[in-house]
């Protein structure tokens, strides 16, 4: 699950998103990885909770549009079916995305 909540701050419109996935999920570690943060494939580890779902909430600019995936104990890509979008990547798979523009309205599209 993604939600998205708009916030106004002193350096204008964020959007804090929470990214969560289900206790199903297996594995030991799981990233969010995305143009957000470089790709980076350490720097965003996701935490269990109580009942065993996972979850990560970021802040991100208003009006932008991020690419992610998750990464799965460092070595399997796992994509997100409540993204806002997709876009083909340079692997042959899909990244997905989330459309911080308030007026944005979720459409099952590629971008």
């Amino acid at each position: 699950m993604i939600d998205k909540t708009w916030m106004e701050t002193e350096s204008g419109l964020m959007v804090r998103v929470r990214f969560t996935l289900p206790n199903s999920v297996w594995a030991d570690r799981i990233c969010l990885v995305g143009d957000f943060n470089e790709w980076n494939t350490t720097s965003h580890t996701m935490q269990r909770d109580r009942e065993g779902q996972w979850g990560l909430t970021i802040d991100l600019e208003a009006g932008g549009a991020y690419q992610f995936r998750y990464l799965c104990d460092g070595e399997r890509w796992m994509n997100d079916s409540e993204a806002d979008a997709y876009v083909l990547n340079p692997y042959g798979s899909d990244d997905f995305v989330i459309i911080t523009d308030p007026q944005f309205k979720k459409k099952d599209a590629a971008i």
